[in-house]
C-alpha cells in the first residue's frame, strides 16, 4: 500500500532543495519561479528502529522497510485557481496525493528573491490556502448545479443527502474555511470522494527556517495553532544530513539540539495525519515493514502482502515486536504464551509482528 505526500508552496521557499535533500534525488533547483514544472517523485524509506534487531534475531537475508512517496509539485502563485502561473496543472497534481506538505519560508536571504517581495509565513499560508479553497469552490459549485438539475427529474433520499453534505461544504468554502473543517460521516463521504477536494486532504505546515531558529525552537508561534500540525526544517541542514550515515546523522542532530531530522519529523507527521500504522513480518528470508490504515482488520492487512490472502484468510498469529525480541525467537515466544491466535475481526495494532495463515 503506497502513500504520497505532495510538497507545495510559493516559488523560492525551498521546496525543491528540501525534496533533493530528503530523497537524495537530483532535481532542477533555480532562483526563479516555475523551476519545477513536471512533478518530481521520490520514494523514501521510512525509518524504523524495530527492523534491524528483528532481522538479527531471525537471521534475515534482507530488511525491507516500508516507503512513502514525496512529490515535488510546481510552485503556486496567487491566482492559480484562475489559471495564473501553472494554474490548473498545479492543482491537478495536488489532487493525486494523499496529504499535502505546505512549505512556507521563514528565513531571510537577500540572494533568494521572495515572490511577494517580503518574508511573511502567515501571508504565504493564506495565499496558498485561498487558492486551494477557490479551486474547491469551483468544483463544489458545479456539483451543486448537477444535483439540482437531477432533482428536476425527481427528488430521491440519496439526492437530498448528497445535496445536504455538498451544501455544507460549499458554505464553509464561501467563508474561507477548508473543506476538512466540515464534519462528515462514512455515509456522507461517499457523495464527495470523487470530487477529490484539495482542502479535504490533510495538510502538514512545514516552516523552512534558518539554522539558529531550528536549534533554538524560536520558530514556534510563527503560525497560529489553527495551522496544525507544524514542523520546522532547514533545507541546508537536511542536505548535510542526507550525506551522513544514520549514526552520524543522529550525532549531528544532537549537536544542533534537535530531536530528529526534518525528514523523520515530516514522515512522523505524515503517518499521524494520514492515520497510518505499521505491522511487521520476520523470518529467515526477510524482515519487512508494512503500512496500513489505523483500524484495519487482520484479513485486510493480509491483503497488503498479497491480494489473495484476504479471501483465503484463516487466522493471524500475533505477537508484539518487543515481546518477540525479548523472547529471542518465535519458538520461545510461543512457549511463553505471548503469541495470540486472532480471527477475522481482529484490529491490527502498530508494532504487531504477524504470521498470516491462509487456505490454498
Amino acid at each position: 500500500m503506497s502513500f504520497s505526500i505532495g510538497i507545495i508552496g510559493l516559488p523560492n521557499v525551498g521546496k525543491s532543495t528540501l525534496f533533493k535533500a530528503i530523497t537524495k534525488k537530483q532535481v532542477l533547483i533555480a532562483n526563479y519561479p516555475f523551476a519545477t514544472i513536471e512533478p518530481n517523485i521520490g520514494v523514501v524509506e521510512v525509518p524504523d528502529e524495530r527492523l534491524a534487531p528483528l532481522a538479527k534475531m531471525s537471521k534475515s537475508g534482507r530488511i525491507v522497510p516500508t516507503t512513502i512517496n514525496f512529490v515535488d509539485i510546481a510552485g503556486l502563485v496567487k491566482g492559480a485557481s484562475e489559471g495564473e502561473g501553472l494554474g490548473n496543472k498545479f492543482l491537478a497534481n495536488i489532487r493525486e496525493v494523499d496529504a499535502i506538505a505546505e512549505v512556507v519560508r521563514d528565513f531571510s536571504d537577500p540572494n533568494v528573491i521572495h515572490v511577494s517581495g517580503q518574508v511573511d509565513p502567515k501571508s504565504d499560508v493564506e495565499v496558498i490556502n485561498y487558492e486551494l479553497i477557490m479551486a474547491d469552490a469551483e468544483s463544489v459549485t458545479r456539483r451543486l448545479s448537477n444535483i439540482k438539475n437531477k432533482m428536476k427529474s425527481g427528488i430521491t433520499s440519496q439526492l437530498e443527502k448528497e445535496l445536504a453534505v455538498v451544501d455544507r461544504i460549499n458554505s464553509a468554502l464561501q467563508q474561507g474555511k477548508l473543506a476538512s473543517s466540515v464534519s462528515v460521516d462514512e455515509e456522507e463521504i461517499v457523495f464527495i470522494r470523487d470530487m477529490q477536494l484539495l482542502t479535504m486532504k490533510p495538510i502538514i505546515y512545514v516552516l523552512n527556517v534558518d539554522e539558529e531558529m531550528l536549534s533554538s525552537g524560536s520558530w514556534k508561534g510563527t503560525l497560529s495553532d489553527e495551522y496544525s500540525p507544524q514542523i520546522a526544517i532547514n533545507a541546508k541542514v537536511e542536505s548535510d544530513l542526507a550525506d551522513l550515515s544514520s549514526e552520524e546523522a543522529a550525532e549531528y542532530c544532537k549537536e544542533l539540539g534537535i530531536e530528529a531530522s526534518g525528514l523523520d519529523s515530516l514522515i512522523k507527521a505524515g503517518y499521524e495525519t494520514l492515520g497510518l500504522i505499521t505491522f511487521l513480518t520476520t523470518g529467515e528470508m526477510e524482515t519487512r515493514a508494512w503500512t496500513i490504515v489505523k483500524g484495519t482488520k487482520a484479513p485486510q492487512a493480509a491483503a497488503v502482502i498479497h491480494s489473495d490472502f484476504e479471501k483465503a484468510f484463516i487466522r493471524a498469529e500475533i505477537v508484539n515486536w518487543k515481546d518477540l525480541l525479548d523472547s529471542g525467537s518465535e519458538v520461545a515466544a510461543k512457549e511463553k504464551g505471548l503469541i495470540r491466535i486472532e480471527g477475522k475481526d481482529y484490529v491490527m495494532k502498530d508494532g504487531d509482528t504477524v504470521n498470516f495463515r491462509v487456505g490454498v
